[in-house]
């Protein structure tokens, strides 16, 4: 797998571990659940498919990331133009490309690990937690997750790959493209970038 398809997807997020009572979690923990499973995922890439991997991630991704609150972020003051359907709809689209990239990228396993470093509170009572992933004979990939409490739990809203911020990224070409086509076309691109990984 190459590292740039490793950043892609790390940019673009328990099935496997032991249940806890709801808000238990912490910050950390959250974040070492995601890589258990991806990791598992990249194992058994060959064996699961794509639909499989799919299927596997989805409630890890789901449960990892705060995805209503990224899609409302990226997409910025075009947000409030949309009407409830839109919103609705452009949230379900946003969620399945996030579970679709990580599906479709993290398909092999080579010896790559993953190593939580540090955590500590940014502004606005939000989380760092620092960590790296390791890859055999490459450079490795420091990633900065950044997380937000919502309700009584700790969700990932950012996600900062060798400095380069995914919400900025996203939020830059959403905004670019609903400025030039509209909300329907971005959502036409996003279900053309999810069948891409399907195929």
């Amino acid at each position: 797998m190459k590292l740039r398809l490793l950043l892609v997807a790390i940019l673009a997020m328990p099935v496997l571990v032991p249940s806890r009572p709801a808000g238990a979690d912490t910050p950390t923990q959250v974040v070492e659940n995601l890589h258990a499973t991806l990791l598992t995922v990249m194992k058994e890439a060959k064996e699961l498919g794509y639909a499989g991997r799919y299927d596997r991630l989805s409630p890890v991704v789901t449960a990892a990331f705060d995805l209503p609150f990224i899609a409302r972020i990226v997409v910025g003051r075009y947000w409030r133009s949309f009407n409830d359907e839109e919103k609705a709809n452009f949230v379900e689209t946003f969620s399945r490309l996030s579970i679709a990239t990580y599906a479709g990228r993290f398909d092999g396993y080579s010896g790559e690990r993953f190593k939580v470093v540090s955590s500590k509170e940014s502004r606005h009572g939000r989380i760092i937690v620092r960590s790296i992933l390791i890859k055999p004979e490459s450079d490795e990939i420091k990633m900065d997750y950044i997380l937000h409490k919502s309700g009584n739990k700790w969700h990932i809203i950012n996600v900062v790959a060798n400095g380069v911020s995914d919400l900025s990224l996203k939020r830059s070409d959403y905004t670019t493209f609903l400025k030039k086509k509209g909300l329907k076309s971005l959502i036409d691109k996003l279900n053309e970038k999810i069948s891409c990984y399907a195929e």
